[in-house]
């Protein structure tokens, strides 16, 4: 190799671990990573940090939350959900800020019969109004194997994806009059918990505790996202140039958007796993739906 390539091939190296510093990808380390938060022991972190398992009992559910807050970035978590008769529980993975003018960023796993397919429930949540519920039942068991659950969050739109098939679109419609998750540094965090008043069939269906204690397992987090210093207030992605350089696949998030392909896999699973829209919902909305459901979904 000539000098020339090798100071080339430097230089790419120096890039690439630049901005994988400054972005803040994180391979998984659930002692690095999270904090467990409540429910004692039935919130644990084992193989040395490479699984974290939850528990729901009569007593209590559990629960964890991020160690870091991030503003934006592309957030990556393999979970395997309770199986058997979960009916009654819910299983959580969101970002949120705090405060009662919140931001946040829903997934919630809603238990069922045995037998019966997982209602994977989404919302968005900007400046602490919500509303926005799409509801999806998914192609495969997801207590079965993992599965890899992702948020995409720029300052364009959000992405909801399953082992990265787009299920959602929320776009930053400010232009519009519509508030947009964009100003508020939020943690990860995720619950296992009884929600039987509500979760499985309106609440008709009660959790059976003889199938007890209820557990949801998960690996291999990521988070390739611009971190937030709360003492500076600040983001670790402040001033940092995006780059065409192919080696920084890892940026690609920070526009990131849906090609013809993409478009096709979210309509595909509209139309076929799609079980509630609230744009569609007219009773709930006698007086006409919500702006954004007269904008482009994707």
């Amino acid at each position: 190799m000539s000098f020339h390539n090798k100071l080339v091939s430097a230089q790419v190296l120096f890039l690439s671990v630049l901005v994988l510093t400054v972005v803040g990808v994180c391979a998984s380390d659930f002692f690095k990573d999270f904090d467990l938060t409540w429910g004692g022991d039935r919130a644990k972190i084992l193989n040395g940090g490479q699984l974290l398992t939850l528990s729901l009992d009569k007593v209590s559910g559990s629960g964890f939350q991020s160690k870091n807050e991030y503003l934006f970035g592309r957030i990556d978590m393999q979970i395997k959900l309770v199986p058997g008769n979960s009916a009654g529980t819910v299983t959580t993975f969101y970002l949120s800020s705090q405060g009662p003018n919140h931001d946040e960023i829903d997934f919630e796993f809603l238990g069922n019969l045995s037998g019966d397919p997982y209602t994977l429930h989404t919302n968005v949540f900007s400046q602490g109004k919500g509303n926005k519920e799409q509801q999806f039942h998914l192609w495969f068991d997801p207590t079965k194997a993992f599965h890899t659950y992702s948020i995409i969050w720029n300052s364009q739109r959000i992405i909801f994806l399953v082992d990265n098939i787009p299920i959602r679109v929320f776009n930053n419609l400010e232009s519009d009059g519509i508030p947009f998750p964009k100003n508020q540094p939020m943690r990860i965090y995720s619950s296992l918990w009884n929600a039987d008043d509500w979760a499985t069939r309106g609440g008709l269906v009660k959790t059976d505790w003889t199938q007890g204690p209820f557990i949801a397992s998960y690996r291999n987090f990521k988070a390739n996202a611009c971190i937030w210093s709360p003492s500076s207030s600040t983001s670790s992605c402040d001033g940092v140039s995006q780059t065409s350089t192919t080696s920084l696949e890892d940026s690609k998030w920070q526009t990131q958007g849906l090609d013809g392909a993409g478009r096709n896999r979210i309509r595909w699973v509209h139309k076929r796993f799609m079980v509630y829209n609230y744009c569609t919902d007219s009773k709930r909305f006698p007086q006409g739906f919500p702006l954004e459901c007269n904008r482009s979904r994707f």
